[in-house]
């Protein structure tokens, strides 16, 4: 039997999976990729940052917060630009700007030039994941979604790998100059193969024409995005799940584990990449719960909520100066969770939302887990300086905004679930209704 399109009532075959399906999501997400060890690159070279450049924490938190304030910024006109232009235009656009905040990053010789170097490269590491997302959808079958973005998930997180393991090495073997320069030729090489081989959709699966004229379409996509619970259950997931992890690989983990708990750049190095490994062993975890157990969404999202506090909480309150390392290595377990737990935002949004809305959707979803993290890693550098760098009242802020996002998916959830199990009624009476 044909499978209506979701929001019309046009019948229409589910893309094939093979080769070439395979193939071209795997230039997409070797975007993802690269653009992930840029984005994460100053999380292994913060206390670098502030040598060169002569800076106090609030400053040094500067760096990721504007990097992340330009990221969160376009997430609904990046969102919008892939509904209109397609995948391969704005993926190309992104890796241009990412590469070229690389290498401005490499040879800034001051803190201002340094600062719009990596705001460029949020602009284009803004282009990826959502554009990652569309294309996943379009050579993907619908059931495999869950899984297609938690291994795009999965994939970003062994760029953040690539930056605990060797980019830090190289730093301090090469120098900073050398070792970020040389780390955006990178963008080159995915950059040619995207112009030679991505394409948006298979042949015979292009999505049906919609008109993008003027200021009154990008009103109407965001209107009707927003208007669905489903999307704004998907933003307050992301919001609440995500930011833990992505504080402490960005930017204020090694600086917590080096100055606060007393340990050598390696242990704390190593810790940093159980996160990475743990995230990518929960993200194929999660993937097939969830593509198998469609209402296990919820409980997983709170779960990791849930336990990232209560490892928060018992590490900070640890009663001698510093927790043992088997608190810290479970810490940085769990917290390798919550990448996984923020993709499950998209799988509240994405069957919300009928394909031509995929990517405003997905954008603003998208934008919960980076405005979180861009206010908790403020909150954390003026904390440090206001306290003296008391690492255990900076932190604290974690379970501010953690209370926050609950409680609006608390609000949202039953909204949310009414919605799905309307749309779910309305598809079957279509299915009904179509020839097979």
């Amino acid at each position: 039997m044909s499978t209506a399109r979701q929001g019309s009532g046009v019948p229409c075959a589910e893309p094939p999976v093979g080769r070439r399906a395979l193939a071209v999501w795997g230039i997409g997400v070797s975007v993802y990729f690269v653009a992930v060890i840029f984005r994460t690159s100053l999380g292994v070279a913060g206390l670098d940052a502030a040598d060169r450049f002569g800076v106090n924490a609030s400053a040094l938190s500067t760096f990721s917060i504007l990097q992340l304030l330009v990221y969160a910024g376009m997430q609904i006109p990046v969102g919008l630009l892939v509904d209109r232009l397609g995948t391969k235009r704005v993926l190309g656009i992104g890796v241009v700007l990412f590469t070229a905040g690389q290498l401005g990053f490499a040879f800034s010789p001051s803190y201002g030039m340094a600062l719009a170097s990596r705001a460029l490269l949020g602009c284009g590491d803004a282009m990826t994941f959502i554009s990652v997302l569309r294309l996943g959808t379009r050579w993907f079958p619908a059931r495999r979604g869950p899984m297609v973005a938690q291994m795009a998930g999965l994939v970003g997180m062994a760029g953040n790998l690539v930056s605990t393991l060797v980019l830090s090495r190289l730093l301090h073997g090469i120098g900073w100059t050398a070792a970020f320069a040389g780390s955006a030729l990178a963008g080159a090489v995915v950059f040619v193969l995207l112009v030679l081989f991505l394409e948006d959709h298979p042949e015979g699966h292009a999505p049906e024409p919609v008109p993008h004229r003027g200021p009154a379409y990008a009103r109407r996509q965001i209107a009707a995005s927003w208007r669905e619970p489903g999307t704004r259950l998907g933003l307050w997931v992301h919001f609440t799940t995500q930011f833990p992890a992505m504080v402490f690989l960005l930017l204020w983990g090694m600086p917590f584990l080096v100055e606060a708990q007393g340990l050598s750049r390696a242990a704390a190095g190593e810790l940093l990449t159980l996160v990475v490994l743990s995230n990518m062993a929960v993200g194929l975890v999660y993937g097939q719960v969830v593509a198998r157990h469609h209402g296990a969404r919820l409980p997983l999202a709170l779960g990791t909520v849930g336990a990232t506090a209560l490892l928060w909480a018992a590490t900070l309150l640890w009663p001698a100066d510093t927790a043992p390392m088997w608190l810290l290595a479970v810490l940085c377990a769990v917290l390798g969770a919550c990448g996984p737990a923020s993709m499950l935002g998209f799988d509240f949004a994405r069957p919300a939302n009928p394909p031509e809305r995929q990517g405003t959707a997905s954008g603003i979803t998208n934008m919960g887990g980076f405005v979180a993290s861009m206010t908790t890693l403020f909150a954390i550098g003026v904390l440090l300086d206001a306290t003296g760098d008391d690492y255990g009242v900076a932190f604290s802020s974690v379970f501010v905004v953690q209370a926050l996002g609950v409680t609006q998916i608390l609000r949202l959830r039953g909204r949310a679930a009414r919605a799905e199990r309307e749309r779910l009624v309305a598809s079957r009476v279509t299915s009904v209704h179509v020839p097979a």
